[in-house]
């Protein structure tokens, strides 16, 4: 499923959150995809687990954090949620706060590594340092703003 659709049929966008710390982070994400059904609240639970477990590993970039699970620990449907948050979060172990959580539900390892290759695709950015440009999404005010950088994104990967 394509980032934007998801976004739009989750209604799964949440800008200038206000998290007291990673969990609850992970929480805004994972809570609109269960409002919508995309998952079970055991894949909150499994993403939370896998953290405490395993460290970081959902930070892929400085400032941004893709939380995610493995499809059999609750997912019903690929999907995506995308949080901003006011104030950035630290992962213990990381040096980098984060302030942009992309939340993937893959349905299958397929579908995982798409959802992956498609986030990679919308945030790349050669002018960057880190190739990941986040700062078009932290300004984004409202879900329009974030459809528009990611037909953007789409566009210019496509040119």
């Amino acid at each position: 499923m394509a980032l934007k659709q998801s976004l739009i049929e989750n209604n799964s966008i949440c800008l200038q959150a206000e998290a007291s710390d990673w969990k609850a982070a992970i929480k805004i994400g994972t809570d609109m995809l269960i409002k919508s059904g995309a998952i079970k609240p055991s894949y909150h639970d499994a993403i939370i687990s896998s953290v405490e477990k395993l460290g970081p590993y959902i930070v892929i970039a400085p400032s941004l954090a893709m939380p995610h699970a493995r499809p059999e620990n609750g997912v019903v449907r690929t999907a995506f949620a995308l949080v901003t948050l006011k104030e950035p979060v630290f992962f213990e172990g990381e040096d980098s706060p984060i302030d942009v959580l992309i939340t993937l539900a893959g349905s299958t390892s397929d579908q995982h590594m798409e959802g992956l290759m498609e986030v990679t695709q919308v945030l790349d950015d050669d002018e960057s340092e880190t190739g990941v440009d986040l700062d078009k999404l932290r300004r984004c005010q409202s879900a329009q703003d974030v459809y528009q950088v990611i037909d953007a994104a789409l566009e210019e990967a496509t040119a």
